[in-house]
């Protein structure tokens, strides 16, 4: 569980979360009754990372998870539900991006105006209006 845990770059506490929850299927057990994982585990593991880091909930999880056992012809619907998480995730780049750009013009406007080139004003103090 350790090596796995090191592998995945997962928590202990996420990664038996996540088995306990029947998010990785079929892991086998040793003779003392620890799960051991195998490659195959891994990278099953790897991709709830992934999945997670596209914002699915355990349950939307549990859903692609059922789809993905149910084998081939379930691609279609895992495809609908991917493309659902890319637009979410292309919103959320453009709301950071945006915000990234409204830091870069406020430090360049308190650049200019310690610089002296630009006159200070605020729009929250209502006596520096510009």
């Amino acid at each position: 569980m350790k090596e796995a845990c090191t592998l995945t770059n997962m928590t202990y506490e996420n990664l038996k979360f996540y088995c306990n929850e029947g998010l990785v299927p079929n892991v086998k057990r040793d003779r003392r009754n620890y799960r051991v994982f195998d490659e195959h585990d891994i990278k099953w593991i790897q991709s709830l990372n992934c999945l997670k880091s596209c914002g699915m909930s355990i349950a939307e999880m549990k859903q692609y998870l059922a789809l993905c056992m149910e084998g081939e012809g379930t691609i279609p619907e895992r495809k609908v539900i991917l493309a659902e998480k890319k637009e979410t995730l292309l919103q959320s780049i453009t709301k950071l991006q945006k915000a990234v750009a409204y830091i870069d013009w406020k430090q360049r406007f308190y650049d200019d105006v310690l610089s002296g080139k630009t006159a200070y004003y605020s729009n929250l103090v209502p006596e520096l209006l510009k």
